[in-house]
């Protein structure tokens, strides 16, 4: 008799509890989910971290690696979407991120900034004198997004990359 029930008390275990157990652990992950993506829609500025991969691949954006300071802030609106990028890298990163867009170093032009003064306002970017910019845009057909790059190189071997990349439907 208590063998028998002990054996109708596993199977109801086995049977109700871990699939209950699934259920809770799993709606938890969930709801996290759900609060990460709620904090980065809300997010008024940028953000102190790096994109997801999914918007890297969709903007076009192939951070190096070794880059650090990394900094996004995506909009979107029914004429354009755009991401804002700031990083610091190496001589070598801005070559690898550079050839990862489709351009290279030798596009860059000194002395020009490419961002706009509309995207300077968003971001609170600074791109005054006494600085070392350099900057090029690098377009692509539609739907693909258009990068507009401006290098602050200040120090050859560390420099900060300012990136907006937009994408039109």
């Amino acid at each position: 008799m208590i063998r028998r029930r002990l054996i109708t008390l596993t199977i109801i275990v086995l049977l109700i509890g871990i699939p209950a157990g699934y259920l809770v652990i799993s709606a938890g992950q969930s709801r996290r989910s759900g609060k990460d993506k709620e904090a980065e829609a809300s997010a008024q500025g940028l953000r102190e971290d790096w994109p997801s991969g999914m918007q890297r691949r969709i903007f076009e954006l192939p951070i190096p690696g070794n880059a650090i300071g990394v900094q996004y802030y995506e909009t979107n609106n029914w004429k354009a979407s755009r991401m804002y990028v700031k990083f610091r890298t190496t001589s070598a990163g801005l070559d690898r991120f550079l050839s990862g867009v489709g351009t290279g170093r030798a596009a860059l032009e000194t002395g020009r900034v490419t961002i706009a003064e509309r995207d300077v306002k968003i971001t609170g970017w600074y791109f005054g004198p006494g600085v070392d910019w350099a900057g090029t845009v690098h377009k692509n057909k539609k739907p693909r997004p258009t990068q507009n790059i401006t290098v602050n190189m200040t120090d050859p071997a560390a420099p900060v990359v300012y990136v907006v990349s937009a994408a039109t439907p």
